[in-house]
């Protein structure tokens, strides 16, 4: 970590051509990866990285310049390379500076956690998962997996006189299986991740995991073509929230909010979702892949309720748009590395439960199509217009789950989807993901009970085109 007495110094040169507030983000982080393909490791990868960001706000404008020169003289150069952008401005009145150290709100996960898997066992965990996939058959053509950590530390200074420190670890797992019929292609994907070290290991079974994919891929080789047309949709919760994340999340950020690229835009208080429908996105989830102590600004994570009962409560700020409003930021202030400015994004966001039981949404269904595992797709950020592809669907037809179909998409808009949910699962599912927004990828977990959606254009190929598309791949 930096010295206090550098962290000042830094401060005091941002702030001389007279800005309204200074911050310097300091991390160093450590990441490996093992990927797995064809049969053999692939790629083992392993890195260090530090380095600095120094921020200037004036009058809502802001200068943003990185480095990886920690020394004072470099991280001096920095500090006045960004207080200069803003313009010529004569300095302001001299603020006295005092940094007080400030600890996050929950204790720090140990390092230690993080390296009890060596590279041995790692890759003795990828083994054997593959032999797992291997022996469902013939059929399965490719099995390609990664096992991945990184730990990072983090120090956040500011003109107000913060000085908070934090550190974490987060792991991943993915699994892709191939299998070919006849022609035929189908994939299937298995991941999972925590803010946690590889104790993750003690609660999922990654070989368990891996066969899942492989049969999956595999069932979808027999399952019919989907139908085509427009029919209710059952979302269960075991497909975890993409649909809530993109086609709606994105529009309760609050830059795209104040730029007027939202659809939600002049919509507080109005009801914008069915009744029972309830938004929230909450950083304190414990372990949640998108979960943190404090965001990258220093601001305590929170939970925050977007759209209570159908109404729209509120957005998701960093400091920047908390100020342009007069409000607290609601700890939403993220970015993907120091080289980054933090912007708001989302964390862990999901639809609250409702009360009905899963198997009573699918009974209450005459005809229709359950889907259990979400693609990737396009979304029309401005006005939340989508087409996702569906990984894994079934019909229903009396109230029953008929027979696997595949090559179904979704096309609709999330808002009106929003207003079109008529029952409500007690069950609560998430994904996890790596979400891209301004060229920058924070992680992320989505969720969402069961939930039946009225009608959803299903096996169309039109798409809502626009210059605002968003390709989306869930990863």
């Amino acid at each position: 970590m930096l010295e206090r007495s550098v962290l000042q110094r830094a401060l005091d040169e941002a702030m001389k051509k007279g800005g309204d507030f200074a911050e310097l983000y300091y991390e160093e982080k450590q990441m490996s990866q093992v990927i797995y393909e064809d049969e053999r490791v692939d790629k083992i990868t392993s890195g260090r990285e530090k380095g600095a960001g120094i921020r200037v706000i004036k009058e809502g404008n802001t200068a943003y310049v990185y480095t990886n020169d920690l020394s004072e003289e470099g991280l001096l150069k920095a500090a006045a390379t960004a207080g200069k952008a803003l313009g010529k401005a004569e300095p302001a009145q001299e603020k006295a500076l005092s940094l007080s150290s400030q600890e996050p709100a929950i204790g720090r996960i140990s390092r230690d956690l993080l390296w009890d898997l060596t590279y041995a066992d790692k890759i003795n965990q990828l083994l054997a998962a593959n032999q797992v996939v291997r022996d469902l058959g013939e059929e399965i053509r490719q099995v390609t997996m990664a096992l991945s950590d990184i730990h990072k530390e983090i120090q956040i200074a500011n003109s107000d006189g913060e000085l908070l420190e934090d550190a974490y670890s987060r792991v991943r797992l993915g699994v892709n299986a191939v299998a070919s019929r006849n022609g035929l292609i189908q994939s299937a994907y298995e991941s999972a991740g925590a803010v946690s070290g590889w104790e993750i290991l003690d609660k999922i079974d990654f070989t368990t995991m891996a066969e899942k994919a492989g049969r999956l891929a595999l069932k979808m080789l027999s399952a019919a073509p989907a139908p085509a047309g427009s029919m209710p949709v059952v979302l269960a919760g075991e497909a975890g929230g993409t649909m809530v994340h993109e086609a709606c999340g994105h529009g309760l950020e609050a830059d795209l909010v104040q730029k007027g690229l939202s659809v939600y835009q002049g919509k507080y208080g109005e009801m914008v979702a069915a009744p029972g429908v309830t938004v929230i996105d909450d950083a304190t989830l414990e372990g949640h892949y998108g979960s943190f102590r404090m965001d990258d600004e220093g601001q305590a994570a929170e939970r925050s309720v977007l759209i209570q009962d159908g109404e729209l409560q509120g957005f998701m700020y960093d400091r920047l748009t908390a100020n342009r409003e007069k409000k607290d930021s609601s700890g939403n202030g993220r970015r993907e590395s120091y080289q980054h400015k933090p912007i708001p994004r989302m964390s862990n966001t999901f639809i609250a439960p409702g009360r009905e039981e899963a198997e009573k949404i699918i009974k209450a269904t005459p005809r229709g199509l359950l889907v259990k595992k979400m693609g990737g797709g396009q979304v029309n950020t401005i006005n939340g217009d989508f087409v996702f592809d569906v990984q894994e669907a079934y019909l229903i037809e009396g109230g029953e789950i008929k027979e696997a179909v595949r090559g179904a998409t979704l096309t609709g808009n999330g808002p009106r989807v929003l207003r079109d949910i008529d029952m409500l699962g007690n069950d609560l599912g998430f994904t996890i993901g790596v979400c891209g927004k301004d060229g920058q990828g924070v992680p992320v977990s989505d969720g969402q009970p069961t939930m039946r959606i009225k009608e959803l254009t299903v096996g169309g190929t039109a798409s809502p085109g626009g210059p605002q598309m968003k390709k989306i791949k869930r990863k």
